[in-house]
């Protein structure tokens, strides 16, 4: 009976630890949003920059009644850890003719960010 505990309980472990790991990570992108993001976006409305909530899993260019740059309506392309990672690595090398002047540069920032991002869409997005 000792042998399937143990795996068992270290199964359990690691879970809670993971778990962790993702609330202080999306504490952290919480963080980050507010001190970067928020010059141009929002949750809920429309600013300069399109509202962010539900953005992971949005295919790009989609919100109605945003005015986006021509690449953005054209691209094909859904938001996810990928694409959310080189649009913020660097947005114009990414998609050349978009309008965000922004990059955040350091990569657990990016990883942060995204894990909240996500936080803040519906949960078939996420899947």
């Amino acid at each position: 009976m000792f042998t399937y505990v143990l795996p068992c309980c270290l199964a359990l472990l690691l879970a809670g630890t993971a778990q962790a790991q993702s609330t202080q990570q999306i504490a952290q992108g919480q963080r980050v949003w507010q001190k970067r993001c928020t010059e141009c976006h929002a949750l809920d409305t429309d600013e300069t920059g399109p509202h962010h909530r539900g953005v992971f899993g949005r295919r790009s260019g989609s919100v109605k009644g945003y005015d986006y740059s021509r690449a953005l309506r054209k691209a094909d392309l859904v938001w996810d850890e990928t694409s959310l990672d080189r649009w913020l690595t660097d947005p114009e090398k990414f998609l050349p003719g978009q309008n965000m002047d922004f990059r955040v540069r350091s990569k657990q920032e990016r990883a942060a960010l995204i894990a909240y991002l996500k936080s803040l869409s519906p949960a078939a997005a996420q899947n």
